[in-house]
């Protein structure tokens, strides 16, 4: 099994659209609004965060995790041209059933919503996870949510049969 010898660590990704940051807790009070609308909250429950929450949420993120085998990588969407962020990818990375696995997730905020940019960061997530050691794309969604299971098929993910807190897992083997 493919074992983490180093923490993987967020870095600039680019796309046609985005700028993809590695997380900083400074982003909080900007996320905290974009993060801010209880529809988004639909399918993954619980209710959205204050900056007060969210800064010492982020803290946490940035420092990463407890666990030497697991890498938290955390990433904000800024949209370029327009200096303003608008969403979420991470990857939480660590030791799976046949080596390194990242389980992905994305948010983007309900005003950006409909223009691809989930895709397009996802898309972009998972290239780069392609260029680190990791052998397997994971991603957890609710059975109702059409949007993040266009966005998980565009990234080459497809439904499993597993099921995990009432989700479906969704996979995709890079190597």
């Amino acid at each position: 099994m493919d074992r983490l010898r180093e923490p993987l660590t967020a870095t600039d990704i680019g796309t046609k659209r985005l700028e993809i940051l590695p997380l900083q807790v400074e982003f909080a009070d900007e996320m905290a609004a974009v993060l801010g609308d209880p529809a988004l909250h639909a399918f993954i429950g619980g209710a959205p965060l204050s900056a007060r929450e969210l800064r010492e949420r982020y803290g946490r993120l940035v420092a990463g995790s407890p666990d030497p085998a697991v890498s938290w990588c955390n990433w904000v969407l800024r949209i370029s041209g327009e200096e303003c962020l608008a969403g979420t990818v991470q990857a939480t990375v660590g030791p799976g059933d046949d080596g390194l696995e990242a389980e992905i997730a994305w948010v983007v905020g309900v005003p950006w919503q409909g223009r691809g940019l989930a895709t397009e960061a996802a898309l972009a997530l998972v290239d780069w996870l392609g260029r680190q050691p990791v052998r397997t794309v994971v991603a957890h969604i609710h059975p109702d949510h059409a949007a993040s299971a266009a966005v998980a098929k565009a990234c080459g993910l497809a439904p499993t049969d597993r099921m995990h807190d009432g989700e479906v897992r969704w996979q995709r083997t890079l190597r």
